[in-house]
């Protein structure tokens, strides 16, 4: 059953941890079937880089699994991608990760201020990523603290935890990870060399000026 959107959550997967956006078993990903509303989300507990599309377990939006292979159980983090999936109707994947520098900044509980036009990508109100309420992991709370972030842009940080993107396919979705936490190396580096001085980030206007079509909610 969904053999092809499997696999692509796989290749998601093991690509997002080649990247170095997430190590040992830190993270989980998803994609949705817009025809069935079935949705595909890695297994708990297997490592990336031997898994295959087999291991990938499908379940519908009450986390009810519908089919995994023996002693495969969705991701402890399911209620989190179906809260996602759930906040816009237009998204297809999501990928949580734990990048180092995104990572430094859910630690801290600070968004990542909008310093470069590349933030536009994310969609993200006024170019800043914006930090969900911390929650404990796996809870109703966790998925609840994504919903609002995620009516208004397509990347978040998860207070103390990492960070979560969406996307149009998994792809997509990991494309944005990715700028997520190149977004938060310039911001840390950039406070780092300003020191007292600060940095500022860009006006949103700078943003609607050259990205107008990628700020433009749905």
């Amino acid at each position: 059953m969904l053999e092809t959107l499997r696999a692509a959550v796989v290749r998601c997967a093991q690509a997002a941890e080649a990247e170095g956006l997430c190590r040992w078993r830190s993270g989980n990903f998803s994609a949705l079937d817009e025809d069935s509303g079935l949705i595909c989300v890695t297994p708990s507990g297997v490592e990336r880089r031997t898994m295959t599309p087999a291991d990938v377990v499908v379940m519908d939006r009450d986390a009810r699994v519908v089919e995994a292979a023996e002693g495969r159980k969705p991701s402890s983090e399911a209620l989190m991608h179906i809260a996602a999936y759930e906040a816009r109707p237009d998204i297809r994947a999501v990928v949580h990760t734990h990048s180092p520098f995104a990572l430094v900044f859910a630690a801290l509980e600070r968004p990542i201020p909008g310093l470069v036009l590349e933030a536009a990508h994310l969609r993200c109100e006024g170019g800043t990523i914006p930090v969900a309420p911390f929650a404990p992991q796996g809870t109703n709370a966790l998925a609840d603290s994504v919903r609002e972030p995620l009516r208004t842009g397509d990347a978040l940080l998860l207070a103390r935890h990492g960070a979560l993107a969406v996307g149009a396919s998994p792809e997509d979705a990991l494309l944005k990870a990715a700028y997520i936490e190149e977004l938060a190396a310039v911001a840390f580096r950039a406070a780092a060399m300003a020191g007292e001085e600060g940095v500022s980030p860009l006006p949103p206007e700078a943003f609607a000026l050259h990205y107008p079509d990628q700020i433009k909610m749905k």
